[in-house]
């Protein structure tokens, strides 16, 4: 056999291979592995369900719609910072921390420690009566938006959040219409369904009453864009026609925004949505100026302007702590979950006192919102982003990473672009860097999986499924990141051999 499928028959034995692929004798596919960073933690042996059980269950008692990762799941049973461990005690870089949720680190101590102590003190109340944690929390994280963005509502989650936003954007407006972009993602309730707008999240019933999807500003994979578009350590390997003092691509798709606002919109519109980066799209970024563009162009049509920071956001970008601050824009709505509690259910939505007054002519009310231990996590992780200096590690850790990843695109022809800021990276493989095609389903599962089978996880999305998305715990360090780039290394010169590409 060759030593490629030699690998893939032993990678299943991995603690075997691990000792084997440093023997002078080993295949060369083996030898190239490099030996994860050290890390001192110990896992506790796993004494619950049976991996196997697991199986059963998952496939018996759990509705089929949920995803399972690889062709052989992962039993994930603890975590500590940005490592994860199964069920034997074999551990994984995690690149993709919960879906960008985990973002000062798994049960990263300080935080913890907060929720410990809550839990022993009173674990919820509702808001009809006041506790100490949601006021004390609510005062920090407003303290952490710029201008008028002072008034908070939490809730549960980023679909409850955006949801939460498109009622208050319509009733501030007294309008209907809201835009948002293809290939964005903004929550699968009923609401959201309609913002977003990746057709394989889209089930064929009816959705988006009132919402309409302008074309996406993807300087990559878009008819517009080049070299220069991006605010980026990486740019884009298209050419760029753009003259040095504008940028033709970005005033390309505000003109597309213009005619979706003339032609399918009233004389007035509610509001528009955009994730600062595009998250499950696949960190797609937009040209410069376009977002600040097209919030001109919306309010123009009286609209608010909504920024989806639930990937985004807490410092994830490195320069600024939220995305929209990035693009030089000042949002109406900011709508934010996920690493706010690092893994804990809580999300919420800021907005200006103007537009939440807007919510106070009926009752309105979340059961778990900014309930006494959620507000305790948010509290810790907002310490721990400062303490640890995170937002300064994803400068300096992401734009390594993103350099290097950039080395990796020119040695190999599947890499069709890198791109991201900070630790919001994405990798997007291609047929060939020239027609830019998407690179076939079946091959980009082979690449995800090698680099699984050598210990590294990381997301997939896209409208194609062809970007892989590397959005870690924001503690990652440079070693982290040499070890990731060496196994895809290996992962795409396995893909090579195979299928010579």
């Amino acid at each position: 056999m060759s030593s490629l499928q030699l690998f893939r028959h032993l990678r299943s034995q991995w603690p075997r291979v691990l000792a084997y692929s440093t023997a002078a004798n080993a295949p060369k596919v083996l030898q190239d592995i490099p030996e994860m960073p050290p890390h001192d933690f110990k896992p506790e042996p796993h004494t619950g369900l049976s991996f196997e059980h697991a199986k059963k269950v998952r496939k018996g008692n759990l509705h089929p719609s949920l995803l399972t990762y690889y062709r052989e799941p992962v039993y994930v049973t603890q975590g500590h910072m940005q490592w994860l461990y199964d069920d034997t005690g074999r551990r994984y870089l995690d690149l993709f921390a919960g879906i960008v949720t985990v973002s000062v680190g798994h049960c990263h101590p300080k935080v913890h420690a907060a929720l410990d102590k809550q839990l022993k003190k009173l674990w919820h109340t509702t808001n009809i009566y006041m506790h100490p944690n949601i006021h004390e929390y609510a005062e920090r994280l407003t303290e952490k938006l710029p201008g008028d963005l002072k008034v908070v509502y939490f809730v549960n989650s980023g679909s409850e959040a955006n949801d939460l936003a498109m009622l208050m954007a319509r009733l501030h407006t007294g309008c209907f219409d809201i835009v948002s972009l293809r290939n964005a993602y903004h929550g699968m309730s009923p609401y959201t369904f309609g913002l977003t707008a990746i057709g394989t999240w889209s089930y064929n019933v009816a959705r988006g009453f009132g919402v309409h999807n302008t074309m996406n500003p993807d300087v990559f994979r878009g008819p517009w864009g080049g070299t220069h578009c991006r605010d980026s350590p990486v740019q884009t390997i298209r050419k760029c026609d753009c003259p040095a003092d504008c940028c033709l691509a970005s005033d390309n798709y505000v003109e597309q925004l213009k005619d979706v606002l003339r032609h399918t919109c009233g004389k007035k519109v509610a509001g528009f949505f955009a994730e600062p980066i595009q998250g499950v799209g696949g960190a797609v970024q937009y040209p410069k100026n376009f977002l600040k563009d097209a919030y001109a162009a919306v309010r123009e049509k009286g609209g608010v302007c909504i920024a989806d920071e639930v990937q985004t956001g807490f410092g994830r970008l490195g320069s600024h702590y939220w995305g929209f601050q990035t693009h030089g824009v000042m949002p109406d709505i900011v709508t934010m979950a996920k690493g706010m509690g690092n893994g804990f259910p809580m999300a919420a939505v800021i907005t200006t006192p103007e537009i939440a007054q807007s919510m106070s002519g009926v009752l309105h009310f979340n059961t778990f919102g900014g309930n006494p231990m959620a507000s305790a996590v948010g509290t810790a992780v907002l310490e721990v982003i400062e303490e640890d200096q995170l937002q300064a590690n994803c400068v300096n850790v992401g734009t390594y990473f993103l350099e290097e990843l950039a080395k990796v695109r020119d040695e190999f022809q599947i890499v069709g672009d890198v791109r991201g800021k900070g630790l919001m990276i994405g990798v997007e493989l291609v047929t060939d860097k020239e027609t830019r095609n998407p690179l076939p389903p079946n091959e980009v599962g082979d690449v995800w999986e090698d680099m699984k089978d050598m210990g590294v996880l990381v997301g997939k999305g896209g409208l194609y499924g062809t970007a892989l998305r590397i959005k870690p715990p924001m503690c990652i360090t440079k070693e982290d990141v040499d070890f990731c780039t060496a196994v895809m290394r290996r992962a795409l010169q396995n893909h090579k051999e195979k299928y010579g590409l």
